[in-house]
């Protein structure tokens, strides 16, 4: 193992999540509860216009554009009629800083994204390797069975209970997850000797060859 082990992919999520705190953290661990409603509820909605009641999704997007205009519109005609002064919009704006630190998210994800690839194709931890590819399986199985829309439905709302679930049983898993990892290393020990003892014996078939 190399050095870095505290940012290796196999120490605790939780503890991950919990060192580098975001929205997204937030989201997965359910710190903003109001926000978690707010995101189920807007893809159940989204999800059930578009599949159910067939809505396109242009058409989707137009008639919540036209809805917000709507609101913003008598939000500030009702906010000078009380207060005579245009509305502050200050808050609306993205900030240099909030951008900054959007940019540090997302490339921080995606080193560690590039530094999972190659933990699970350089390493000899064929578990996880072969976990990796049975989740990539998986994907591709469902990606047959369902559509696009569904698939993100599924990946928000699996991406919002699954972790919560893992959390609150992760020691279990995590014992369990050791000892599977135990038991596949001992296996993969026992076919690499029978390999190497294979290669040993036609290695020396080919030297007495050799030799008459």
């Amino acid at each position: 193992m190399s050095d870095h082990s505290s940012d290796s992919p196999t120490s605790s999520p939780k503890a991950q999540l919990h060192n580098h705190p975001d929205v997204v953290s937030d989201v997965i661990l359910w710190r903003r509860k109001q926000l978690n409603v707010i995101i189920l509820a807007a893809a159940t909605a989204a999800w059930t216009a578009m599949e159910v009641y067939q809505f396109n999704f242009i058409t989707l997007l137009s008639w919540l554009a036209m809805a917000l205009l709507l609101c913003l519109f008598f939000w500030g005609t009702i906010h000078r009629l009380l207060k005579k002064e245009a509305p502050d919009l200050s808050e609306l704006e993205i900030s240099e800083e909030t951008a900054t630190e959007t940019a540090k998210s997302l490339r921080q994800r995606a080193e560690e994204g590039i530094r999972l690839m190659f933990h699970v194709s350089a390493e000899r931890e064929w578990f996880v390797f072969a976990g990796v590819v049975a989740c990539l399986y998986a994907v591709a199985e469902l990606a047959r069975r369902f559509d696009f829309l569904t698939l993100c439905y599924i990946g928000v709302v699996g991406g919002m209970t699954i972790p919560v679930i893992y959390f609150k049983n992760e020691e279990r898993i995590r014992e369990m997850g050791e000892k599977m990892r135990v038991k596949s290393g001992s296996t993969y020990a026992g076919v690499e000797e029978k390999l190497q003892k294979m290669r040993n014996k036609i290695g020396g078939r080919k030297k007495q060859k050799k030799m008459e």
